[in-house]
Formats: C-alpha cells, structure tokens, sequence
C-alpha cells in the first residue's frame, strides 16, 4: 500500500468509572492490529486511560499535549457527554488528526455522534479489532479511502453518513493476542480490570446489550490463556476484577476458573475483589462458584438478576426462557450456606404496572431475599427496548450528569409518570426499612399476621415519608426529582443516612409513622419495632448507640460499644422465635443481647462527606449478612448470654 513515511502516532482514550483502570479494549485493538508487520512499524501506540472524576478541561489539555495523529474513544453511556466534550475539542485544536469511536453507546449511531461536516470522525458498529485494524491501514495511506473499511459510518464529501458493510463476527477469540500476555500493560499501575473469558450471550433480554450485540452465540478465549491472564492480574496486584462475561456459570469450566483465581489469590494476595454477573439457569453451579469465591474471600455477595416476577413483563423483555425457580432455588442455597446476596430488579419494565412491582417486592420479602436493588429502567441504544420505544410507549428523560449520557425511563403504556415517581419513592422506603432493617421485623409481623402486608406497609410510610419535612425525606424528594437515583451509589448514599448520619432521625421518622397506623394498638407491634430500633445493623466501625426514640414494650438494659441488651415483656417473649429473630425450638426469650460486628467495617468517616462513601456503602447494604449482629438469648440484669 501507497504510505506516509512517518511515524503515526495513535492515542487510545479510556474514561473510567474506576481510577487505575486496565485499559483492556484498548489493549485488544492493539495487540490485534500490529500482528501485521506494517502497523507495527508505522505506528506509535499509547495509552490515555483516565478516570471520569478528572476536569475535563485539564483531559482536554493533556490530549492535546499527545499530539497525536489517531484518538480512538471507547464511548459507553457512563462516559459519552465527556467523550462528545473532549471530541469537540480536539476537532477545533487538532483539526487534522483522525477520529474512531467505539462502544456500545455509539454502535449504529453515527449521526448522533459524527458532527455535521467532520470528516475525519469514523464510528465503529459492531466488534472494533478488525474494523479498528482497516480503519489504520487506510490511516497510513497518503490517500485514505474509508469506504475500504468494514463496520463503520463516516460523512461524505456532501455530509451525508456513509455505513459500510459490518464484517462477520470473530469465531476464533484467539485471533486477538492477549494484551495481558504480549506485556502491553507491563509497565501501567492499576487497581481495577475487566477480565473477558467469553463473548456472547444465549438470551435475548430486552433491556440488555448483551445478547443483541452477540445474536446469541458464545465464542470463548482458549483455557490456557484464560489461566494465564488471571495469574499476570495477580502477579501485578491488581485488586478489583469485573468478570464481564454475561453468564459466569453458563460453562462447567468457570468452576476450575474461579478455582484458579482463588489459588491465585493464595499465591500472590490479589485480586482482592470480584464481580460476577451469573448465568441464569444454573444455579447449582452459581452456588458452587459463589461458596468458592466466599470461601477465598474474593466475594461477600451474590446478585440473583431477577429484574421482575411480572409474567407480563418478562414476556415482553424476552425473558420468559429463564426459569424463575432458578432464583429462588439459588437464593435458598446460598441462604442455607449463609451467604449474602442481593436480587436485583428494573423499574419499571413494559408491562409492568406500579401495583404488580409493589406485589413483586412483597413477595420477595416473604421470600426472606437478603436485600433488593432496584435500578432505574436506562433505555440503552442497540437493545430491543429501545426499537420498541415507540409501541411500548416508553418515555424517557436525560439524567443531569454532563458526563453521562443516561437516558432514565420516566413513563410506559403501563405506568404514567406519576406513577413511576411513586414506584420510585416506594423502593427508597423499602431501601431504608427492609434493606438498611430500618424496620425489617416490623414488616414481617404485620405480614404474616395477616395485619398489613408488605405492599401496604411500604406504601404507607411512602405517603408519610412524603408529608414530612426532615433531612431524609429531602434526600429522598431530590433525588427523584432529579432523576439523581440513576445513579447507583445514591443507594449507598441512602445507607449512609439511615445507618448512621441521620441514624437518630431515622428513629423518630419511623416511630411518629408507627404511631399514626391503626395497628400501633396491637402490643406485639409494638415491640417487633423495638427490635428493629435495638438490631439495626452500623455501617461504620462505631459504638453502639441506644436508640433514638424510648423503646414502647421493651426495656433497655444495657449498652457497651459493641452490644445492646434488651428485656422482653412476658407477653412477647415468643415474638423472637416466631419472627425468626431466633432460631426455632430456642424457646422464650426474657432478654436478648445483640452483639455487633466490627471486622470488616470502615472507622467513621471524620473528613469525607457522604458522596465520597457512597460506592463503600453501596457495597456493604448489599453484603448485608456481614453487617447484622448476632442475636443471642439474654440471662439476667447484666446482659449474661446463653445461646
């Protein structure tokens, strides 16, 4: 080929939600493209991999500084009004370089992301190694014709968006050398990657990228490599892993891996973390691979992906194929093993209605399911959702990060826009009372005693939630009406508040709604809301308070640093038992000490604000078995134990 004589340099830009991020993709590309000897001679590679938290006026800057002829965006919602930012930049301080955008974000969305009359502007449309690889071979040409690569859109001479033909998906993974194995990240530090054993994914989910990105099939990297991957991750102390397979589980194989990670871990004592989203109808396998993780001390929880027990819902998100037992016979077992896990569910899907997503979380509660994360419905590009957002009436409005661009779903045929605000506030309720056990015992009494149900007792302390005026509930009003809840961390931030800044004001909130309910004449009532005031798990590693508000049935004892003891009325000292507060067959309780956990906790934050312990608090709500405090039988005045 006809090509210039000098060096291109070319400039991969990763912005990360995590510092100290692996650029792998970027590494992908790179590894890919220079086994053909003339790339490899010609060009100058680098890496600019930043967090999203820097100013993007000093990233500006210093991608300014690369001065390089080729910038190559890995563009994803979390980081594409930053991208559009910095793009626009560049175009008017580096007016010759050439531009590639890549990612699930701007796949088949030229004409948002092209600017009008920027001919150097190419998206990438699908898998990016080997359109990324053409892409520089025409790059290197004195006289580039992008109608020569595949897979992209680019503006002709006239401004109109050319889309070539997408080459046919990689079959053989391992024609991409692995980054990690050929040293392009040899010389980084990081604390955080993403590690890939596979591609593809078998189910079709509406909502999710994942399978339309795939069309179904599963190509997996070799073994070996695999294996030696996560041995260089260990070797290099790297501590967080992301595993972004779709289904971690779907293969008998990811047992021996996780095996080896451990091992690893034994070895080297990285990583020290591990994220996983397990696959769906496996869950004998997923059990086994979690004990694994636990036991390695690699994960403290399990998600169950269940996003809706609407049969209408699952239905129309094309997830009717995953069997629902397969979530509850995986949270059983991990229950029985006495591992923490979280279900996580979408509001709201198409075809869910507010009362249905208020019974499906009701029944979830009576499952005995550890916590519910409930996440905003994101209308992603490249799903099916988003080509049916028409027929299934689906309204959207933009989250208010100038970073992000999430599309937050505000409305459905289903669920007006009232209505999803209500739907909303109601999971912050059951966020600070069943997730935080703000009043978890409560809740269940009134449930099973055929008193008020969950539904209805999340939905009343809503409407109180709502009518008052204090710090959470302004929290909680913010938040929703400036679609802020998008934003994952707000869960931990709703943590923080309840389980510790405003512990106290949480405790007089809840108590003036207990008071204002009819069912606040019934004494054991009563005193289940004086267990959850006493057994409300510390976020933080801090001294046992008593309670903010006197306790109506129960009596107060004694209080150490890292223990309350309670005695019971006579009339309720079967409540515990009958709760499950206490195992079955304990007998009556007099007293109960409840003596909480101080391993594994964070001191007190003294100089950072909420926003900065958000993500550890989001984390720990959702690792909540380590946090809730032994309850034992209590004997005499000073709080003596005998179990």
């Amino acid at each position: 080929m006809n090509t210039a004589t000098r060096t291109t340099k070319v400039t991969f830009v990763e912005l990360s939600v995590y510092e100290n991020t692996v650029p792998l993709v970027s590494g992908y590309l790179q590894a890919y493209a220079v086994q053909d000897p003339a790339v490899a001679e010609a060009c100058d590679f680098s890496f600019f991999a930043r967090g999203l938290s820097e100013d993007p006026d000093t990233l500006l800057a210093d991608l300014v500084a690369c001065d390089s002829d080729v910038y190559a965006f890995s563009c994803y919602i979390w980081n594409a009004g930053l991208v559009r930012r910095l793009l626009a930049g560049l175009l008017e301080q580096r007016p010759d370089a050439w531009f590639i955008l890549g990612g699930a974000q701007v796949i088949n969305h030229g004409e948002q992301y092209i600017p009008a009359g920027a001919r150097r502007v190419v998206v990438c449309n699908g898998e990016g190694e080997q359109p990324f690889y053409e892409f520089l071979r025409q790059v290197l040409r004195t006289e580039p014709d992008l109608a020569e690569v595949s897979g992209v859109s680019y503006r002709d001479p006239d401004g109109e968006l050319v889309t070539s033909e997408k080459p046919p998906r990689m079959k053989t993974l391992d024609d991409v050398p692995s980054p990690f194995a050929t040293g392009l990240f040899d010389d980084g530090e990081y604390t955080f990657t993403v590690l890939e054993t596979n591609r593809g994914c078998p189910f079709h989910c509406g909502f999710c990228f994942w399978g339309a990105a795939t069309n179904s099939k599963v190509n997996k990297f070799e073994e070996e490599r695999v294996l030696d991957d996560i041995r260089w991750i260990a070797e290099h102390g790297v501590s967080s892993v992301f595993i972004a397979d779709a289904n971690w589980g779907l293969s008998p194989r990811d047992v021996e891996l996780s095996r080896h990670i451990v091992r690893c871990k034994e070895e080297f004592g990285f990583p020290t973390s591990l994220v996983i989203a397990a696959a769906k109808n496996r869950p004998e396998r997923v059990a086994e691979i979690t004990e694994i993780l636990v036991g390695g001390g690699l994960v403290t929880s399990q998600p169950i992906s269940l996003q809706t027990v609407n049969d209408e819902a699952l239905g129309l998100i094309d997830r009717k194929n995953i069997r629902e037992s397969t979530y509850t016979d995986l949270q059983s077992k991990l229950n029985a093993k006495g591992i923490s896990s979280f279900i996580e569910l979408i509001w709201p899907l198409p075809g869910e209605t507010l009362e249905t997503f208020k019974q499906g979380v009701a029944r979830l509660c009576r499952m005995e399911a550890d916590t519910l994360t409930v996440y905003p419905q994101l209308l992603l590009h490249n799903t099916a959702l988003y080509d049916q957002r028409e027929i299934f009436g689906i309204e959207t409005e933009r989250a208010p990060d100038p970073v992000a661009e999430a599309d937050v779903v505000v409305a459905t045929k289903w669920v007006s826009r009232e209505e999803c605000t209500s739907g909303t506030w109601f999971y912050y309720l059951v966020q600070s009372l069943y997730n935080a056990r703000g009043a978890y015992w409560l809740a269940r009494h009134l449930d099973r005693s055929g008193i008020q149900s969950y539904e209805d007792f999340f939905s009343a302390a809503t409407e109180h939630w709502q009518r008052s005026e204090n710090g959470l509930s302004r929290f909680v009003a913010e938040s929703v009406s400036t679609d802020d809840h998008y934003d994952l961390l707000n869960i931990g931030k709703a943590a923080h508040l309840v389980l510790h800044s405003h512990r106290q004001e949480f405790d007089r909130l809840l108590l003036d709604f207990a008071r204002s309910q009819e069912w606040w004449s019934d004494p054991l009532a009563r005193l289940a809301l004086d267990l959850d005031l006493v057994s409300r798990p510390y976020i933080y590693r801090e001294a046992v308070q008593a309670p903010g508000v006197p306790l109506s049935e129960a009596r107060v004892v004694e209080v150490t640093d890292t223990s309350l003891t309670i005695a019971l009325p006579e009339t309720g000292q079967d409540l515990p038992v009958q709760l499950g507060l206490l195992p079955a067959g304990s007998g009556p309780a007099a007293g109960l000490r409840f003596e909480h956990p101080a391993y594994g906790k964070m001191p007190v934050p003294r100089r950072r604000t909420m926003e900065q312990n958000a993500g550890y608090c989001h984390v720990m709500i959702q690792r909540l078995r380590t946090l809730l405090p032994v309850c034992q039988v209590a004997t005499g005045e000073g709080g003596g134990s005998a179990t």
